[in-house]
């Protein structure tokens, strides 16, 4: 009887502390997930403000890229970037290098917000799956961070598309052109009208497709570089702490950038001369002057690809290049710069009011 009350007085013991620990464990499990939340938010607000002043700053570059892409081969009125945008400015004056802007912001911003997120997200994720694998101690590889780059770029393409394909058209219409969208609801609403819900996704698949390069390699090269510099500090770029300075960053996002669109542009291309198919005002509005009677027709992917090229030679995949190149390095750069900076102010403020 005494070995029995003394095995039920340990029972109830060990309960006891099973309770205590599940008590405690549950207590520490409820601290990172407000944690959490407040790493999301900031996250978001971070990416959404990066992608707002990233694409402002460069409006003009943007606005000129994706005429000299779309553009009429047979009647150019936009030869060269410092000529493009001189005849932006004499025919539609200081607001037609922002045409469209308004509507990238919309779009951008969300999208920004979207991509930064899903890319910590993913990255943790595969992290963590990775470090299950190998070992608790190890680290995301290039490889890996170019997959949480491509998937974050593709969650956020595909979530904000129906805005970039209206902003594209918005972009490219002119003062001389015979109708125009007053905005993005009207845009909206007159594409899904006039061509059903389904056009407001032409040039997707160029997009997926090119997401993978261009966002993936975006994210990993500037991710490893800053990585390596901190390891190495070469050439004194960084002192005996651990966070880069600003303008180092600012190179790792050029160097970034310029990597990603070079591979990713030929798509580009084929993506917004498909988003221009089915609008009836198209071949004017391309040209500029509205007095073109050239058709526009894509049967898809392939398809631009294989005319674009007949027509207009291979080179003509690499149209707006030189205005992308300019506009990308900074774009990105500064992207990149504000999403920390912004973070980071947002982490003080936070620690401040707890």
């Amino acid at each position: 009887m005494a070995s029995e009350d003394v095995k039920a007085s340990e029972s109830a013991v060990e309960k006891i502390v099973n309770l205590a620990e599940e008590a405690k464990l549950a207590r520490q499990e409820i601290r990172p997930t407000s944690h959490a939340v407040i790493s999301i938010c900031k996250s978001l607000v971070a990416g959404g403000v990066a992608g707002g002043v990233s694409r402002t700053a460069v409006a003009p570059l943007e606005r000129l890229k994706i005429l000299l892409q779309v553009q009429n081969s047979h009647s150019i009125k936009y030869n060269g970037t410092i000529s493009g945008l001189k005849y932006i400015w004499r025919t539609e004056g200081f607001k037609g290098l922002f045409k469209g802007n308004g509507t990238n912001c919309a779009r951008i911003v969300p999208n920004s917000a979207v991509k930064f997120f899903s890319y910590e997200q993913a990255s943790k994720g595969i992290l963590y799956l990775y470090q299950q694998q190998t070992g608790n101690d190890a680290q995301l590889t290039p490889l890996l961070r170019l997959g949480a780059g491509a998937c974050a770029g593709i969650i956020a393409m595909s979530a904000t598309y129906p805005m970039d394909m209206v902003r594209g058209r918005i972009t490219v219409q002119t003062e001389k052109s015979p109708y125009q969208y007053r905005g993005m609801v009207h845009a909206l609403s007159t594409i899904l009208r006039e061509e059903g819900p389904r056009a407001l996704y032409k040039g997707w698949l160029p997009s997926v497709i090119g997401v993978i390069p261009y966002v993936g390699l975006n994210f990993a090269v500037y991710e490893s570089l800053k990585e390596w510099l901190v390891k190495t500090k070469p050439l004194g770029l960084v002192d005996d702490s651990t966070e880069l300075g600003v303008v180092t960053r600012l190179a790792c996002g050029a160097v970034a950038g310029t990597m990603g669109q070079t591979v990713a542009y030929p798509l580009d291309v084929v993506r917004r001369r498909m988003q221009m198919v089915g609008w009836k005002d198209a071949a004017s509005i391309i040209t500029g002057d509205g007095r073109s009677k050239a058709t526009l027709e894509y049967s898809g992917m392939i398809d631009t690809f294989r005319k674009t090229v007949r027509y207009e030679g291979f080179s003509a995949l690499y149209k707006g290049l030189v205005p992308n190149s300019v506009k990308v390095v900074p774009s990105i750069a500064i992207a990149f710069v504000t999403y920390e900076q912004v973070k980071d102010l947002l982490g003080v403020e936070i620690r401040i009011s707890d």
